[in-house]
C-alpha cells in the first residue's frame, strides 16, 4: 500500500492519518468525516482549456510543467472536465478518469453517474475487504461508516480515494490551483503500487468539490472499472 502526500507550501495544517502514516492536508481541505446532503456547487460537463499566464519561469515538459526551486511542478496546460455537485462528484471525477485513461470516450452524464454509483458500492466492499487495516482510519464507528458511504449524495474522501486506486487497480493523482505558483500542484497520489504514470487525475476545490481533470500529453492505460 503507498500513497504519498505532496503539500504545496509549508504551514499550519489539519492532521489526517492515512495508510502511509500521519500526513495533512492545507487548512479547507476535504475531511475525513463524513459530510452529508446535496454539493450546492453545479457545473458544466463541458471540458474547459486552461492554460496560466502567471506560473513562475523554468523549463516546461510535454504538461506544461516547470520545476519550480522547491521541488515542485506547476501544471498550466491543462482541461477541467466539470462535475455535478450531487454528492457524488469525487466518485464521478475518478470514474471518468478512469474511462479516459483506459482510452475510452467520455461518459455522458448518465452513463458517468452509474459509473460512479458502481464504483460507490466497490469502494464500500473494499473497506470490508480490507477491515483490518482500514478500521483504523476511519471516523466513529467503522460499520456505521461504510453503511452510511453506501448512500448515493454522501461525499466522499480521501478514505474513499484510496480504497478506489485498490479497486480501480490505478493510481490516482489530487491537484489543487495554488494562485501563487499560477497553476495546479498535486497534494496528494494513492495507488502507486500499481504504477506511477498517467494517474487518474481529479481537482480538488477545497470546499468538498472535486472535477475530473486532464493534463495534456498524458498517454491511455487500462481500467478495470
Amino acid at each position: 500500500m503507498k500513497m504519498r502526500l505532496l503539500l504545496p507550501k509549508q504551514g499550519t495544517h489539519q492532521k489526517f492519518k492515512c495508510l502511509g502514516g500521519p500526513t495533512s492536508w492545507p487548512p479547507g481541505s476535504v475531511s475525513v468525516g463524513l459530510a452529508f446532503g446535496l454539493l450546492i456547487c453545479y457545473s458544466s460537463s463541458e471540458p474547459v482549456r486552461a492554460e496560466a499566464g502567471g506560473a513562475k519561469q523554468g523549463k516546461e515538459d510535454e504538461h506544461g510543467s516547470p520545476e519550480l526551486s522547491h521541488g515542485k511542478k506547476v501544471y498550466t496546460n491543462y482541461s477541467v472536465i466539470g462535475i455535478p455537485g450531487d454528492g457524488r462528484c469525487m466518485f464521478r471525477s475518478v470514474a471518468h478518469g478512469a474511462c479516459l485513461r483506459s482510452g475510452k470516450s467520455a461518459p455522458s452524464e448518465k452513463v458517468q453517474g452509474e459509473l460512479a454509483d458502481d464504483l460507490r458500492a466497490k469502494v464500500a466492499d473494499e473497506f470490508i475487504k480490507r477491515r483490518k487495516e482500514s478500521e483504523w482510519f476511519v471516523e466513529g464507528d467503522f460499520d456505521t461508516y461504510v453503511s452510511h458511504i453506501r448512500k448515493p449524495h454522501v461525499w466522499g474522501g480521501e478514505p474513499e480515494l484510496f480504497m478506489a486506486s485498490h479497486v480501480l487497480q490505478m493510481p490516482i493523482t489530487v491537484y489543487i490551483y495554488d494562485e501563487d505558483a499560477g497553476g495546479l500542484i498535486a497534494i496528494a497520489e494513492y495507488g502507486q503500487e500499481y504504477g506511477t504514470e498517467n494517474p487518474i487525475r481529479v481537482l480538488y476545490h477545497g470546499f468538498g468539490h472535486y472535477d475530473a481533470l486532464q493534463l495534456h500529453g498524458s498517454k491511455p492505460g487500462k481500467s478495470k472499472l
